[in-house]
């Protein structure tokens, strides 16, 4: 596929020929040998089952084919709401990730330095007394448990069950921290609920699309292409991208804008310092419907704390946020971004013209920021300062998620970071199935503090499922080091082999999202269940059948009574504790052969976007066309957040910004699509990308080896120039899917203090190694 310009409308590009053009360039084409369909493949034998696709949080539709006990066939499901018959080339090989030669079938318990086979029993048993012995020597608080945002439902209320209900510790947290946390914390800080607003309705709707540094042509190929579609359908469509680099969703945006590594917030306040000096802003919404709040400044990026900071707010005005303003005019924005002010003044322009509807969206690269919260908040100002918010086309929308259930049981884990008050004590203890003066109502413990609590020896038996920690956590040399302290007993539920299971004590065998049922949820709060197509392979089980089994040995069976961890019971509990209308879950009946609803969905009819009157049931038209209910004054709540230096910036010694993220062919840790051949060939490993004149003064040329080094540690990478992503001079940028040079060695342990995610930029310093081979 040839690429256009940027700058250049890709005016002839439609949904599934921008697909197929991404894969084309990755290697992997969308037409694979496991895409088949028709009366041929059903003549075969071939049953075709529905289920969501799991790689990240966009949640495509996938129609598995199964044939003799295996899934040997995948296409796009037409009636998924999401994907509409399409998905990327992860979906579209996602089930050769079932069948890797590596899969982990037994458990395995290290012994003489070595992980041995032993029965699923002997595992559970030994599980259950190290973590009995933890508990009566240390108490409840030494043991935790480190989840997944790719939990289901099920996983994630039987972990808040057993470790926060029947054990009483406060030490659980899951991969989401690493994230979305910022989007989550953004979420309730303006809205007073988590949730996204709207969805990926608004894509069809949009007239102008503000891409806050994210590559959407590589990790929401899917959901770019509905954007593309939308424009190809009406030219008047625009599509401008904020970015830090150079990359392929630029080049098929109408407008691409560079700007300086960690300035969002300058330039998220001067859109709004323009907005409102130019009288564009809304202001019979705001009257109406907003508050201002000023939050506390100078809070650091320290992760340290075993809490979150409280994001504590007090009273201002109209009046207030113009004078905060007046420090933001588009010229100042531009010294701090590098963004030309001309540029700032003509965003402005499209966010304030009242005849275009606007959509924001963004991902991890914001989320991932020492000011995440604040940034989230920032971006939901504008949408609330010119009154663009829930309704079609006008949307604000983090697109970072993971396709799981954790988020419908955020309150029950603690993972919110808000200490349970006296009200809700009665319904999380019926929701733990616990007495209520056993209810530990402190807030959970965030990720990072959880693995510095084992550093220090405050932690001395940690539970890890679904995730890859000793890879996607930053500072990584520090935390790997805090696993494999002698006095620590490490368990890890896993499908294969990874360096996080190499640091194990015990290692449990995985089913993976085809072999078992479960409930996901996605970025756009879309609630999609799944039966088992296949069974797993050897003693594999999910991540809940493994909890229930050590919690009965615990001493526990009467709180896990249920026939099995993936049935209609455990939903039907959890819909219990969601029995507000404006958290209302669906119906395992409306779930029923691949119907998808967005929660809240009161009697089973689903909210397209919320806190508006005509689409959400739980508005009351008493406040207005729209109801803020999240919030007890029932109003959004535009937060003056102040733009602060990063946490570490270039210098003398490491003189080169470094960022790290995702690309098409691989998710998360590759774990699961390095065994995907087609994936694993298409890009085996990260490479560093580097503007060709920072390349040239160090001897670098295009393949070479090149060591990054930061005051954390180093990594070795090929360079690439000129590649799929062109940073500007002074700045590198690497996938972070490959385990054997994983560069989160070089990232900083610092982030935002409210929600906990870690920063996702630091400073490092390159020099070639060797010639390319």
């Amino acid at each position: 596929m040839r690429w256009p310009s940027s700058g250049h409308r890709a005016t002839d590009l439609d949904r599934r020929t921008f697909i197929k053009g991404v894969m084309a360039a990755s290697g992997a084409m969308v037409v694979a040998p496991t895409d088949l369909s028709g009366d041929l493949a059903l003549q075969q034998g071939v049953a075709w089952r529905k289920v969501p696709c799991r790689m990240c949080g966009v949640g495509c539709g996938l129609l598995v084919g199964i044939q003799g006990g295996r899934a040997v066939a995948v296409k796009g499901d037409p009636e998924s709401p999401v994907s509409r018959g399409t998905a990327c080339v992860k979906g579209y090989y996602a089930i050769q990730a079932l069948y890797g030669r590596d899969r982990i079938t037994r458990a395995l318990v290290r012994r003489n330095g070595a992980l041995a086979p032993v029965s699923m029993n002997e595992a559970f048993d030994l599980v259950a007394t190290r973590m009995a012995d933890t508990i009566a020597r240390h108490g409840p608080d030494s043991v935790a448990v480190y989840g997944s945002g790719q939990w289901t439902a099920a996983d994630a209320f039987v972990a808040a069950r057993l470790f926060r209900g029947a054990i009483g510790t406060r030490n659980v947290d899951t991969s989401a921290r690493l994230q979305t946390a910022s989007a989550d914390a953004g979420l309730l800080g303006t809205f007073g609920r988590a949730g996204a607003v709207g969805g990926y309705e608004d894509l069809d709707h949009g007239d102008v699309f503000v891409l806050w540094n994210i590559n959407m042509a590589e990790t929401d190929p899917v959901l770019f292409s509905r954007i593309l579609e939308r424009r190809r359908t009406n030219p008047a469509v625009r599509i401008i991208d904020l970015s830090t680099r150079t990359t392929r969703t630029s080049y098929a945006s109408d407008r691409s804008l560079l700007f300086a590594p960690q300035a969002e917030l300058s330039l998220a306040n001067a859109i709004c310092h323009e907005i409102v000096a130019r009288g564009m802003a809304r202001r019979s919404f705001v009257d109406r419907h907003v508050a201002f709040k000023r939050g506390q400044t100078d809070i650091g990026s320290s992760l340290s704390s075993d809490t979150l900071l409280p994001d504590e707010g007090t009273e201002a005005d109209w009046d207030d946020f113009v004078g905060f303003l007046d420090g933001y005019t588009p010229a100042r924005a531009e010294q701090v971004s590098g963004v030309a002010a001309a540029d700032i003044r003509w965003l402005a322009s499209l966010y304030g013209d009242p005849a275009r509807r606007v959509v924001s969206a963004w991902g991890a690269a914001v989320n991932r920021h020492s000011r995440g919260t604040w940034l989230n908040n920032a971006l939901h100002n504008i949408h609330l300062l010119v009154g663009k918010i829930a309704t079609p086309g006008n949307a604000a929308i983090s697109l970072s998620g993971q396709p799981g259930g954790a988020a419908l049981v955020n309150d029950i884990l603690g993972t919110s970071g808000v200490a349970v008050d006296t009200v809700g004590r009665e319904r999380l203890a019926r929701a733990r199935g616990v007495p209520v003066d056993r209810l530990d109502d402190r807030p959970g413990r965030p990720a990072l503090s959880i693995f510095q609590a084992l550093e220090s020896g405050d932690i001395r038996f940690l539970w890890i499922q679904a995730g890859n920690p000793m890879v996607s956590l930053p500072n990584l040399r520090r935390y790997r080091a805090s696993l494999r302290q002698p006095d620590r007993f490490v368990v890890v539920s896993e499908a294969y082999p990874t360096p996080t299971t190499d640091a194990a004590n015990v290692v449990l065998p995985a089913a993976m999202w085809f072999e078992r049922d479960g409930e996901y949820v996605n970025a756009e709060r879309r609630v999609q269940k799944f039966t088992r197509l296949v069974a797993p392979p050897g003693d594999g089980m999910s991540d809940a059948r493994q909890m229930i089994e050590v919690a009965r040995r615990l001493g526990h069976a009467a709180l896990f009574e249920w026939d099995g961890p993936d049935q209609a019971a455990v939903w039907e509990e959890l819909t219990r504790f969601h029995d507000e209308a404006s958290r209302t879950l669906p119906s395992q009946t409306a779930l029923r052969d691949g119907a998808t609803l967005r929660w809240p969905a009161p009697r089973d009819r689903e909210t397209g976007r919320r806190y508006h009157t005509a689409f959400d049931p739980a508005a009351d038209p008493e406040h207005g066309e729209f109801d803020f209910y999240g919030h007890p004054d029932h109003r959004a709540w535009i937060w003056l957040r102040p733009y602060e230096p990063p946490p570490e910036a270039p210098d003398r010694q490491y003189p080169f910004w470094f960022s790290s993220g995702r690309v098409v062919e691989h998710w998360g840790t590759g774990s699961m699509t390095r065994r995907v051949p087609t994936l694993h060939r298409a890009v085996p490993h990260a490479y560093a990308e580097i503007h060709g004149d920072d390349a040239r003064p160090l001897g670098i040329r295009n393949g070479d080896v090149v060591r990054l080094t930061s005051r954390r540690g180093s990594v070795e990478l090929e360079a690439r120039i000129d590649y799929r992503g062109q940073p500007p001079r002074g700045r590198i940028f690497a996938p972070e899917f490959d385990e054997g040079a994983a560069v989160n060695l070089l990232s900083v342990d610092a982030g935002c203090p409210l929600s906990g995610q870690p920063d996702n930029t630091c400073a490092v310093r390159i020099e070639r190694v060797r010639s390319r081979t």
